[in-house]
Formats: C-alpha cells, sequence, structure tokens
C-alpha cells in the first residue's frame, strides 16, 4: 500500500530542487471562513516563508511552530509582494490554513530495492507520481503510509524523539535481520530489532506490516518474526501496536526472474490457520489478536470472513484488514430502512474487483428485494496487471472497458472511488473519468462508501463529472 505523493511534491523530489534545510515556502490551499488565517487576509496562492524566523520543513514543523502565542510571518502573496504580519493568539490556536503540500522541502524516498515493490511492477510511460517510492517518516506520522526505517539519518531520529512523532508505521516483512536484509536488498535492513529497542526506550509506537512472499517468509519465518513483534505488544505503553499480514501482489510487469511466486488457495489457506492460532496465544499472553490478515487471504482462501468483533477497533483497516467486513456492517446499517417499491422503476450496475465479488454479493442482493430496483454487480479481472482476481482499488480505466464495453449497465454505473486518484477523477493508467464515461456511453456515479451506494441505487438519476 502507499499513498501517491501530488504532482508537485513528486517533481520537486525528482528535481531535488529543494535541499534538506532549505524548504520551499508553503503554499496556501484554502483558507478556513472564520479563521485568523481569513481575518489576517490570507488567500490560496500566498506562500509562508518564516515562521517567528524559522522555515517549516513540512506540516508537522508548521504545526509546532504556529502552537506559539506570539507570532511573526513573513509571507509573499500571490503577486510576489513581501509581508511581514505579527499576531498574537491562544495557545495551539490554529490559523485555519491548509496548504497544497505536506512537505516543503522533499520526498524521502525509498532506498531499498525488494523485489517485490508494487511501485517497480508497473508498466513505464504513466503519470510521474506512480513511480515516486515513498520512505518518508512523516508521511506515515501524517497518512499512515508504510517506511522501513532503512533510511533515516541521526537528524531524523531525533526530531521522532523530540516531537513525539508517534506512531509510525513500519514494514517489517521479517525479524531476522539476514532475512530482512535479504527481502529489502539493503543491508541496514537487517538493523530493525535495534530500532524497536530505540522506540522502545522512548516510549514511541509502531504499527507492523509484514508482506508474505510464499517460500520466503512464510512458515517458520513468519511464525518467527510474529512472536518477535509480540514481544514489543506487551506491557503499559507496547512498542507495537498491532501487525498486519498481508500477501504479496504480483503483476505481469515484474521481472520473471524474482524469485517470487504468486499466493494461491494452499498457501492461503495454511498462512490463515497459523495466524489464527497465533491469535488465540495473543489474545491470552496480550489481551489482543494482535496480529491481523488481510482480506485478501480469506476471499483467496475461499473462506468466510472473520466476525466484526475478531478485528477489535479495526487498527489496521487502512492497509485492508477488516475492510470488506466493515463495509458489509456498514452497508448491514444502510440497508435497515429500505423501500419497498421505487417510484419510478431503476435499472443500474455496481463494479468491484473480481475478488471481493462474492463477499458483496448478498448486500446486492438485498437491494434488489425492492421492488422496481434492478442492480447489476460486476465483479472484474484486471487484464492490465495480468491478474485474475483483484481487489477493487486496482482496476484500471482500460480494465473497465475491457470488462464492461457493450453490457446492459442500466441507467447509471456505480462506480467505487478507490479506483480513482485521491482529489483527481483520474484512474491508475492515467485514463480520466471522463473518457471512461465516453467509452462506456453510460453516466457513472462515483460512491464513497455503503451510504452513497444505497442512496444511488435508491434515489434520482444524477450524473456526477
Amino acid at each position: 500500500m502507499w499513498i501517491e505523493p501530488s504532482p508537485n511534491k513528486a517533481t520537486e523530489s525528482l528535481k531535488q530542487a529543494s535541499a534538506k534545510g532549505n524548504p520551499k515556502p508553503a503554499v496556501v490551499e484554502a483558507v478556513e471562513p472564520g479563521s485568523i488565517g481569513e481575518a489576517l487576509g490570507f488567500e490560496p496562492g500566498d506562500k509562508i516563508i518564516t515562521i517567528n524566523g524559522k522555515k517549516p520543513n513540512d506540516l508537522i514543523d508548521y504545526q509546532f511552530l504556529i502552537a506559539e502565542e506570539e507570532l511573526h510571518l513573513e509571507i509573499v502573496d500571490k503577486k510576489g509582494k513581501i509581508h511581514n504580519l505579527d499576531l498574537e493568539k491562544e495557545v495551539d490556536e490554529g490559523l485555519g490554513l491548509s496548504f497544497t503540500e505536506a512537505l516543503f522541502d522533499g520526498l524521502l524516498q525509498c532506498n531499498n530495492h525488494c523485489p517485490f515493490c508494487f511501485i517497480d511492477q508497473q508498466p513505464p510511460g504513466k503519470r510521474q507520481t506512480l513511480y515516486l517510492k515513498d520512505d518518508d517518516y512523516r508521511l506515515s506520522f501524517l497518512y499512515g503510509s508504510y517506511l522501513t526505517l532503512t533510511n533515516l539519518q541521526e537528524a531524523d531520529w531525533k526530531r521522532i524523539e523530540t516531537q513525539r512523532l508517534s506512531p509510525l508505521f513500519v514494514s517489517v516483512h521479517a525479524t531476522e535481520p539476514t532475512l530482512r536484509s535479504k527481502l529489502l536488498k539493503n543491508p541496514r535492513a537487517g538493523l530493525l530489532m535495534e530500532q524497536l529497542d530505540w522506540f522502545s526506550k522512548r516510549n514511541l509506537q509502531i504499527h507492523a506490516q509484514i508482506v508474505v512472499c510464499p517460500d520466503i517468509n512464510d512458515g517458520a519465518a513468519l511464525k518467527q518474526t510474529l512472536l518477535d513483534l509480540a514481544e514489543y505488544g506487551k506491557g503499559q505503553w507496547p512498542v507495537v501496536l498491532s501487525t498486519a499480514i498481508v500477501p504479496v501482489g504480483l503483476t505481469k510487469f515484474r521481472p520473471q526472474e524474482d524469485g517470487l511466486s504468486p499466493v494461491k488457495e494452499r498457501c492461503a489457506r495454511d498462512v490463515i490457520n497459523q495466524v489464527e492460532h497465533l491469535q488465540n496465544e495473543f489474545q491470552e499472553s496480550l489481551g489482543s489478536r494482535f496480529a491481523w490478515l488481510s482480506d485478501e487471504w480469506y476471499l483467496i482462501a475461499g473462506m468466510p470472513l472473520p466476525p466484526r468483533n475478531a478485528y477489535e477497533e479495526l487498527p489496521q483497516q487502512e492497509n485492508g484488514v477488516g475492510t470488506i467486513r466493515a463495509f458489509l456492517e456498514a452497508m448491514d446499517q444502510a440497508t435497515k430502512a429500505l423501500p419497498k417499491k421505487l417510484t419510478s422503476p431503476k435499472t443500474c450496475s455496481w463494479v468491484v474487483g473480481q475478488l471481493v465479488k462474492n463477499a458483496l454479493t448478498p448486500a446486492c442482493d438485498r437491494l434488489n428485494k425492492i421492488e422496481g430496483l434492478k442492480i447489476s454487480l460486476f465483479g472484474l479481472p484486471s487484464p492490465y496487471w495480468g491478474q485474475e482476481k483483484v481487489v477493487t482499488g486496482l482496476l484500471t480505466g482500460q480494465d473497465l472497458i475491457d470488462g464492461l464495453k457493450g453490457l446492459k449497465l442500466g441507467a447509471e454505473l456505480l462506480l467505487p472511488s478507490v479506483m480513482l486518484k485521491e482529489g483527481r477523477p483520474v484512474f491508475l493508467d492515467d485514463m480520466t473519468l471522463l473518457e471512461l464515461r465516453n467509452a462506456l456511453e453510460v453516466p457513472i456515479r462515483v460512491v464513497h462508501g455503503a451510504d452513497d451506494i444505497v442512496a444511488a441505487a435508491i434515489g434520482d438519476i444524477e450524473e456526477i463529472h
């Protein structure tokens, strides 16, 4: 899993235009109505150069700097004019500003060479941001993206400690030093256990992730990794708060000599049995299941998903752990008070990845009990990635055209928002939503969750561009 950086951040990072210690100004994207920022006259496009004489390196620095009661701001407006503002406010009161970037000094990129890296398994020639390997501890703290801890310098460790940047999200994969170094193809990867000790001494915490590669870090290696991490999950202030286990994802663009093999049904069942057994042990020793399998394991194995309470507080939901179960729970709530009949008959379609279709079919069947409604659920493979069974978020625009062209889609197509880049109507293959709509010749409604899907199914036709 990775969070695709924005185009501006990507461009600056690749050009190395912003050296460490000399960050670019923070560019204002929006101003909250009624905020201090609005009262001061801030507008989108204005740039903050310094706060109390210091240049913020990123959004975290900005938040720390504006927490003071007295502020001196050096600003450049959209016309290039420099302003100096002095103000007094309540301690910790914000200015009501949001910015075009979270990082003002560029992105810390990955220095590993993992053969299973999804970013390296893409075709060339797509948008630049798809090829950036984010391994930045600041984005991990802000947004929950995973990092490996292999590229941190002494100043970075000091800052994590001083600013209490916790929890971070760490890709572990294996705790045995030689195996982790082999997986990441980086000798510094073998320092993980020492790094966990560092977190422990400072009462800082992490969420862990393990990408399982069959015949490499599964079996005995996976058990040892989970037991090692669980040792750091003990006490009133555990270092490791949770662990997610996800299957390796392989595409047709990967090097054929990478030594990797996909997760198949037998492997998935073995991993499920192994982890669920350990979950019972962790429940007794830690008071929590501690380690959770992503939904794909159960879907690949053809086994039912665990009940909702098995995921506790869903600490790794953004990593695909319990995502479908949480969605089904939300669908249960959203469909409690359905109409028995629609005023006007309606037909529409809902598209998802083939891997999740069976899990979502009961929810679709529930909607189809409404008289006058016919919603068709399509589960598609991904010829683009070369995967027959794929999660919804990896479907590309071309996959949708290949899978839906010529089918009866009804009055509109319900398209889950996870297929699109956040904030932009574009798919992973750079096809735009408009291009898809023109190719399929059907109105498209982007849906963002259970409530949205139910509202779209039983509501009036309204195309969202």
